[in-house]
């Protein structure tokens, strides 16, 4: 009962956290009434509070400069590709109840089948999940959280925000991530102090992600000509990608009643 209670008053303080910036959303600068293109842009951003959420970007920036990135560049060049591959496989396989229960949330009875026979057999046949069988059995690997069962349910986002270390982290998504450190049994595991498995598994995971993406990240680092605004567009995009199980939405697609064809452009033929 202590373990469940600390673990509430950590939720309950993150929640706090959330609350106390989006009050500040009230003091956010915003643009004259009479110019329609910045108050598009700036609905279109849904980022109230970006001065301050730049700030602590910048400050995951120079974390990640001084710390991280040299930890994950480390972990990368000293361990041999087969086993940060199973470290990979065991992390995944330790979300699997959490997977399961937004799977079942959702009312996806054959996702949530798939994630239950994927814990069963890479927990077993797997050894303890180091190695992902279930893959080449036909039971492939996919991830759910909270934050897209609110979404399936058409909770909105919410203004943006980036937290430090936790990085994006809409309302939304940030309360999917406080409801699924309930799903999780690893948050009530007691092992030398109520938090020592789960910032264990935060901390091994953020290094591994980091040493799997390094070059990806340098690019867009490199190839941007605002560095927070394409990190935000990429976490939107990738999100919707996820809620939508990486299906495309046809409501986004053109009416192809719509379309001009210019009938006197010569049309192209098919190679024989």
């Amino acid at each position: 009962m202590k373990l469940v209670a600390r673990s509430l008053n950590l939720s309950i303080k993150t929640m706090c956290i959330a609350l106390a910036m989006l009050s500040l959303a009230a003091c956010a600068t915003r643009p004259d009434p009479n110019n329609a293109v910045a108050v598009q842009t700036y609905n279109d951003t849904n980022d109230p509070i970006e001065p301050l959420n730049r700030y602590f970007f910048e400050l995951n920036r120079f974390l990640d400069t001084i710390l991280l990135k040299p930890v994950a560049t480390w972990y990368q060049g000293v361990l041999p590709h087969p086993v940060r591959q199973s470290v990979r496989h065991f992390l995944d396989n330790l979300k699997s109840p959490v997977i399961f229960a937004n799977d079942e949330l959702q009312g996806e009875w054959d996702r949530g089948d798939t994630t239950a026979t994927r814990f069963a057999i890479n927990t077993t046949v797997g050894v303890l999940g180091l190695f992902d069988p279930a893959t080449g059995w036909g039971y492939p690997q996919h991830s759910e959280d909270f934050g897209q069962t609110l979404a399936v349910y058409d909770v909105p986002e919410g203004p943006y925000l980036f937290l430090p270390i936790l990085g994006p982290a809409p309302p939304r998504d940030l309360t999917g991530f406080v409801v699924d450190s309930f799903f999780d049994p690893l948050t009530y595991i007691y092992w030398n102090g109520p938090y020592t498995v789960p910032v264990t598994r935060f901390v091994i995971n953020g290094i591994d992600m980091r040493a799997r993406n390094l070059k990806t990240f340098d690019q867009i680092e490199r190839t941007s000509v605002d560095y927070y605004a394409t990190v935000r567009s990429l976490y939107r995009q990738s999100r919707a990608n996820e809620i939508a199980n990486g299906k495309t939405d046809t409501k986004d697609l053109p009416d192809i009643d719509n379309l001009n064809f210019d009938t006197n452009e010569p049309q192209a033929v098919s190679p024989k």
